[in-house]
């Protein structure tokens, strides 16, 4: 037997829908919503007791980059005579780069989204979002900004103590509008990391075995995010084509935007681009989803 999903165009008895009607139904959406996201934070503040240390430890790696960049930087100085930058970057700001990489990452990453959806699309579970008034999306986008809202709350402190203890290593703080295309770069990298990878999830409506595929885009997208280096380091068609990729604004840009390696035309421009790549993967995803449900077939009880 086929799968229906529970909503519809009408009301019982065919009557057609007003708009207060549109309006309670809405209401009733962005509730269940709220729900699921106060649950989810509940949920995870149980088992994060021990999150902050585990948080500091993951900063560990950067002592390498600092050693590493401090070697590259003195063998420039002693052999070409006090080179001070490389492609527009001193040595304070690579280590400036990789610390706000790491938080970019961290709002961007989304571990085990898709690889959980095409799993419950293979098992059988998403059926529970066909009989049951909760939109699979969006219970997943409460899940994972519970995820963010309690990450963010354990590593609050972790995260300032490296930032401050790192903090000769920055410029200063960037002005106010720079500041706010940053923190509006921020959001659109975690709506970005969500809809993309709920949009690769959305293909195990047509393949049953997708980890290989997960394992490609993650390997690339931990080379083309910027998380490795300053994305606009790469020389000529190699820049063009990794700048025309969505994966540069998970980490890179907003990195870019508080390091002053981008502004004015090319930040508004910059941050119209990512908006325009959060729609259409935004959109992507619901269609994926629409049309994986009408070809999905659920059995048993």
């Amino acid at each position: 037997m086929r799968a229906a999903s529970a909503w519809g165009h009408g009301l019982p008895g065919g009557r057609e829908a007003s708009a207060g009607d549109v309006a309670e139904t809405m209401v009733a959406s962005l509730r269940i919503w709220f729900v699921a996201l106060r649950i989810s934070v509940e949920e995870r503040l149980v088992y994060r007791a021990d999150f902050a240390l585990s948080t500091l430890m993951r900063f560990l790696p950067i002592v390498t980059q600092i050693f590493l960049w401090w070697a590259v930087f003195e063998g420039i100085q002693t052999v070409g005579g006090g080179r001070e930058t490389i492609r527009g970057y001193s040595y304070n700001d690579f280590i400036a780069y990789y610390l706000l990489t790491m938080l970019s990452r961290a709002f961007s990453s989304m571990p085990g989204l898709a690889s959980g959806i095409t799993r419950d699309i293979r098992d059988g579970t998403v059926k529970k979002y066909l009989i049951q008034p909760v939109d699979m999306l969006s219970f997943l986008l409460a899940y994972r900004v519970a995820h963010k809202l309690v990450y963010y709350a354990v590593a609050a402190g972790p995260f300032a103590l490296v930032f401050f203890l790192c903090r000769g290593y920055f410029p200063g703080w960037p002005d106010p509008p720079v500041l706010a295309a940053y923190v509006a770069s921020l959001v659109m990298a975690f709506l970005l990391g969500f809809f993309l990878e709920a949009t690769i999830g959305m293909i195990g409506f047509w393949f049953l075995e997708v980890r290989s595929l997960l394992f490609v885009y993650m390997l690339f997208n931990f080379f083309l995010s910027g998380h490795m280096f300053p994305l606009d380091m790469l020389p000529g068609m190699w820049g063009d084509v990794v700048g025309a990729l969505p994966l540069q604004y998970l980490a890179y840009f907003p990195t870019a935007v508080f390091l002053g390696k981008v502004s004015g035309a090319d930040l508004a421009g910059g941050v119209c681009i990512q908006l325009a790549w959060v729609v259409f993967f935004i959109t992507t995803a619901r269609v994926a989803m629409a049309r994986g449900l009408r070809r999905y077939s659920g059995y048993g009880g």
